[in-house]
């Protein structure tokens, strides 16, 4: 079992697209996918048409005292379940300041589901915190969704210096570019010059596009209604990417 974190510092970048849309693809190809919605604001639960409410809330999640059985749904979609965000995750960081060992609490609750599921991608809030550093300790990998804007850069240059400081050194970076508008010069040269200096960038962006903002109105990922768009096709090549580095 993989785990894959969408994440990044900056909200508003397109992390709950990609951890919805990466996770119906996986699934439709025919891998068991858990999307586990860390966000209280609880966008991918939304999309997924699931109610937003864990038993027992964040101290459900990270108490060890349930077991995450206990919380998963299904969705609509064949393979792919989800854990649900829930308010109450807004205490999350409290909640595990409370806890012993609590950077590798969450790794410790996704161990026992490894023979039910392939990969869980988890949908984190935008925040440096305590619920990220766990999400670091618990995932293989973290997928980052980039705006090609300069303070985008910053905080992704950050994130790496995290990483180094806390010697996360199995943990992979995937950046990516979304909402990307190759009418904008800036655009066009950060995407293009990217790479030159960071070989771990994905060689996918996604465009943008007002079919993206759709999947609020249709509560589904792009490939289960729009699944000619350009983001979902980007979307499909950006899951074979990740999936053949991942292994």
């Amino acid at each position: 079992m993989k785990v894959v974190a969408c994440y990044n510092i900056k909200g508003g970048v397109g992390k709950t697209a990609t951890a919805v849309n990466l996770a119906f693809v996986a699934a439709r190809e025919g891998a068991r996918v858990l999307v586990v919605d860390l966000d209280p604001q609880g966008a991918a639960t939304f999309y997924f048409r699931v109610k937003p409410k864990v038993k027992g809330g964040g101290k459900g999640l990270v108490s060890g005292k349930r077991d995450l059985d206990d919380l998963i749904k299904a969705t609509d979609h064949d393979r792919l379940d989800l854990i649900p965000a829930d308010f109450s995750f807004r205490n999350l960081d409290l909640l595990l300041d409370a806890e012993k060992k609590s950077k590798k609490r969450l790794a410790r609750q996704l161990k026992p589901l490894a023979g039910d599921y392939d990969y869980v991608i988890l949908d984190c809030p935008p925040s440096v915190s305590l619920v990220s550093e766990t999400v670091f300790h618990a995932a293989d990998a973290l997928v980052v969704p980039l705006i090609p804007t300069t303070l985008s850069l910053r905080t992704y240059e950050q994130l790496g210096t995290f990483r180094e400081e806390e010697k996360l050194t199995g943990l992979r970076l995937l950046p990516f570019f979304s909402m990307v508008d190759r009418r904008k010069t800036m655009h066009r040269d950060i995407v293009d010059s990217f790479p030159e200096s960071h070989g771990e960038a994905l060689p996918v962006s996604v465009p943008y596009s007002s079919v993206v903002e759709r999947m609020g109105s249709e509560r589904a990922p792009l490939a289960a209604f729009a699944p000619k768009s350009a983001p979902a096709a980007a979307y499909e090549m950006l899951w074979a990417e990740i999936a053949r580095r991942i292994g």
